[in-house]
């Protein structure tokens, strides 16, 4: 088969879930996939955008399946979020009132890296995401990514942050305001999902959340965000 499209045994490796389960899921239209010549595959962009909403309902342990089975080959690291966040891309507060300020703040902030070699292309890119559908969720907290990796415009993947003032419309579910954003662009889909996946668990505790709120500058709220990920995995 083409290195473009998985079949069945190797989308159950790349979900890390028992292939009858995955085949069950397919037939009834829960995963995107087409037969051809009499066989399922799949494709990885298809297969990466439907990842990104099924993880919103993720359980803690699903989502540590997800991590193992997507393992960056960008880094070595147990730590994902420390090893791609520096101090110098995070930022509190984040100086802006609209959607489209926060957006440019934060690539303002990835470029502090000097790894993004492209701004205009990855706002562009960002926004497009965005477009199709927001990556804010009700407890205030965006992750605002491109819809693909974005290999010709990066140097490395890269984490960025920022804490506006007070809550603003990003799109959220039943209009809920967002002031907290990590704006997560990656070279390859694997980062991409290991990250997310990584997010999606230090999120899920509320004393985090709360922890992030409280933060008064930059420097905290960074050291703030490494230690939740480090306790993910000690």
């Amino acid at each position: 088969m083409s290195h473009d499209w998985y079949n069945l045994d190797e989308l159950s490796r790349q979900l890390g879930r028992d292939r009858r389960e995955i085949e069950k899921l397919v037939n009834r239209g829960r995963i995107p996939g087409r037969k051809i010549a009499g066989d399922w595959q799949f494709h990885p962009t298809e297969i990466t955008h439907w990842l990104e909403q099924e993880m919103r309902e993720y359980t803690d342990r699903e989502l540590a399946v997800l991590e193992q089975s997507h393992r960056s080959m960008e880094f070595n690291d147990p730590h994902p979020v420390a090893a791609l966040l520096r101090v110098e891309t995070v930022q509190v507060p984040l100086e802006a009132r609209t959607k489209r300020s926060v957006l440019e703040g934060l690539v303002e902030l990835a470029g502090r890296t000097w790894e993004v070699w492209q701004p205009a292309s990855l706002l562009t890119a960002i926004q497009d995401r965005e477009a199709v559908l927001s990556t804010a969720f009700e407890n205030g907290v965006a992750i605002p990514h491109p819809r693909n990796p974005q290999p010709d415009v990066l140097g490395s993947s890269v984490i960025a942050f920022g804490r506006t003032l007070s809550g603003l419309p990003f799109g959220a579910p039943n209009r809920a305001l967002t002031d907290l954003f990590f704006l997560v662009v990656c070279r390859d889909s694997r980062t991409h999902l290991h990250v997310l996946a990584r997010l999606g668990r230090m999120l899920q505790n509320p004393d985090f959340l709360a922890e992030l709120r409280s933060c008064e500058d930059s420097v905290s709220a960074y050291h703030a965000i490494c230690a939740a990920d480090r306790r993910i995995v000690g």
